[in-house]
């Protein structure tokens, strides 16, 4: 059984003291010389923890971070979890220095003060799909796939109301944000020309059921002015089922995002300065913030790697509303067909077959034979004349 050191040291002492040989007690307990002089020299009969051993971590540790600052990763980490937003090293860095927390430390130090305090934990695990299907557009490589909307209204000091094209490209992250002080069809065109010329040009675009975005209840085959936009660009234009904003998920978060990292952080007075901070917090988005769905890397460092060649407008001006009615192409609708089995393509009401009942199905306008055709997965499953 192995001896308590503190008894050992204790009964070296009081031999020593009794005038016993140093070379005979350190022979007899298998010691050094210097180990006996040492418990010799702090031996205090007024201090019964005489014996104990000291800590031997510095008084002073230069390279660590102060504990403040320690507090401070932990305050911002646990808000940003609790309020539902990005609550990574990168955020959190960006909140510090939003902040004007000095010295501000790299990323690579608050991830060890996360683990440190077992702050690494995920919100919840990558998400299963069930239930019925839905037709998820392709976003294997970038401008495969954008996604849009419109945040707003919004108030400047003045006050001056304004709103904001928000837009993503799926595979890397780029975003691409405009703000806009109305949201009349030439400044929807304006917005996304000008984003397109900084993203280049998507495959596909997908959007909400906007009336700006499809046109008029009126007339719910006039083909609005960004129906027109896209298919003079053959761009494929997809509108999500009505009343599910989360099929928009990429850009509604990405909306967030601007919110609480751009619209609450910087006080703007007039639209030039809203214009410059837009394009400023677009340019840091896309350079700085690293997503772990592309393994760390930042979206233009995804669009270097992906190698992808990108087509751009070729026009510097935007066209000019209204666009040409167009001659070909085709825009899509996304919709779940329900109980009384109807078709609502803006506002305007299809029967469809009892099996379609509780699906979601693809009504898609094909511009050139003026049909609207109704696809189940990759299935055509009926056919309807649309004059346009």
């Amino acid at each position: 059984m192995k001896k308590d050191p503190k008894h050992i040291r204790r009964l070296a002492v009081k031999k020593y003291l009794k005038g016993e040989s140093a070379s005979a007690i350190c022979a007899s307990f298998g010691k050094s010389r210097f180990w006996l002089y040492k418990w010799v020299k702090r031996f205090n009969p007024n201090n019964p923890t005489w014996c104990q051993e000291y800590s031997r971590r510095p008084n002073n540790t230069p390279h660590r971070t102060p504990i403040e600052i320690e507090e401070i990763v932990k305050m911002i980490r646990l808000n940003l979890y609790n309020n539902d937003l990005f609550y990574g090293a990168q955020a959190i860095c960006w909140e510090m220095e939003d902040l004007g927390v000095s010295p501000l430390p790299s990323e690579r130090t608050i991830n060890r003060i996360l683990a440190r305090n077992d702050l690494t934990h995920r919100r919840t695990g990558r998400y299963e799909p069930k239930g019925t299907p839905y037709p998820v557009l392709p976003s294997g490589r970038p401008n495969q796939t954008h996604q849009a909307d419109l945040v707003g209204p919004r108030f400047l000091r003045g006050p001056i109301r304004f709103y904001s094209q928000n837009a993503v490209d799926i595979a890397t992250g780029r975003s691409g944000v405009e703000p806009l002080l109305g949201k009349n069809s030439q400044n929807i065109i304006n917005a996304f020309w000008s984003i397109w010329h900084r993203l280049g040009i998507p495959e596909n675009l997908q959007v909400d059921n906007a009336l700006f975005y499809f046109g008029s209840h009126r007339y719910p085959r006039g083909m609005g002015s960004l129906i027109r936009l896209c298919l003079k660009l053959g761009i494929e234009l997809w509108f999500i089922p009505m009343a599910e904003p989360w099929r928009n998920g990429v850009v509604e978060k990405f909306n967030d995002h601007y919110g609480e990292k751009f619209l609450k952080k910087v006080t703007m007075s007039s639209f030039d300065e809203l214009a410059e901070g837009s394009l400023a917090f677009e340019i840091r988005h896309n350079s700085r913030y690293r997503y772990s769905k592309l393994g760390g890397k930042t979206p233009l460092k995804a669009l270097v790697d992906a190698k992808t060649n990108l087509s751009f407008p070729v026009e510097e001006r935007p066209p000019i509303h209204p666009l040409p009615k167009p001659k070909t192409g085709r825009y899509h609708l996304v919709r779940l067909i329900r109980g009384d089995r109807k078709l609502n393509i803006f506002g305007e009401i299809f029967p469809v077959a009892p099996e379609l009942q509780y699906e979601y199905v693809v009504a898609t306008v094909d511009v050139k034979e003026q049909k609207l055709k109704l696809f189940l997965g990759q299935s055509q499953v009926d056919e309807f004349e649309y004059k346009l």
